[in-house]
């Protein structure tokens, strides 16, 4: 397991003084350095208790999420392990062992077109591209026919729940606000890890932007040229996401500003912390 080599390698590290975790708050490194503490003792609930801490005072801590993920799973609590990589790719995506676990648990709790979805993200030529093959072949198939399958175009219909008028698209973190563009994408607001999603007429959700500069994303609008507008609730600002993914801020003193709508060049934004509505022109 993973864990046991990353563990003494930190152990090394920290033993001889070197800022391993420079950039990460002090109250998250003590908290992931107890779980690892506890770990070792075998005390695997405490160490489940620091890792999970560790992540919530530093929400991008992609080692603690590893460890949890790499715990959990010792344990056999698979679903609990798959969100925890989950984590990982959603802020790493080219984190290729965190999308090969993510498959693997996958096929663990009885999904195996999800493994196949994760395993289409893991290149064929990558260090971890043969491991993956060998996962594939357990699901009666192989790396690139996976690939070629999970690139095939599919009509919205295809996609979409049999049922035209039902459907559920999950494992979005705190969604919020919702827009679509004329091309059949759907853009979601995630409150909780400020992200804004995009799912494909495909049905295939990817992260489609996070910025430094998002923070408590929730009404989000789009123009006729495709350029994205966020209501960013706790900045008291409204960001422009241009169509090459550059972020810049719109307007600034917005306090708390809240849902959004676009009628011709007019962008209306209600500010729920001023119990007004602003009307800003956009060209």
């Amino acid at each position: 397991m993973k864990l046991n080599k990353l563990i003494i390698v930190l152990s090394s590290l920290l033993f001889l003084g070197i800022p391993v975790f420079a950039n990460i708050a002090n109250d998250a490194k003590l908290e992931y350095n107890k779980g690892i503490d506890y770990y070792q003792l075998g005390q695997y609930n405490m160490a489940i208790d620091s890792f999970k801490k560790a992540t919530e005072l530093d929400p991008n801590y992609i080692d603690a999420y590893f460890n949890l993920g790499s715990l959990l799973e010792y344990l056999n609590q698979n679903e609990e392990a798959l969100n925890a990589f989950k984590q990982i790719i959603l802020r790493k995506p080219d984190d290729y062992e965190s999308v090969y676990k993510a498959a693997e648990l996958s096929k663990k709790i009885g999904n195996p077109d999800k493994a196949k979805m994760y395993l289409s993200l893991i290149p064929v030529d990558s260090l971890i591209g043969q491991r993956a093959n060998k996962l594939a072949s357990t699901l009666q198939t192989d790396l690139p026919t996976i690939q070629a399958e999970q690139k095939k175009p599919k009509s919205f219909a295809e996609a979409n729940p049999k049922d035209d008028s039902n459907g559920l698209y999950s494992d979005i973190s705190s969604p919020t606000g919702i827009v679509t563009d004329n091309n059949g994408n759907i853009y979601v607001a995630g409150f909780s890890d400020n992200t804004i999603y995009k799912i494909g007429p495909d049905n295939k959700k990817i992260v489609y932007i996070k910025d430094k500069k998002i923070d408590g994303p929730i009404g989000i609008a789009i123009d006729e040229d495709g350029n994205i507008y966020i209501a960013n609730y706790n900045k008291n600002n409204v960001l422009k996401v241009d169509t090459g993914g550059i972020v810049s801020e719109l307007i600034s003193n917005v306090k708390n500003p809240y849902c959004m709508h676009i009628n011709g060049n007019l962008l209306f934004i209600s500010s729920q912390g001023s119990d007004s509505v602003v009307r800003y022109k956009l060209r």
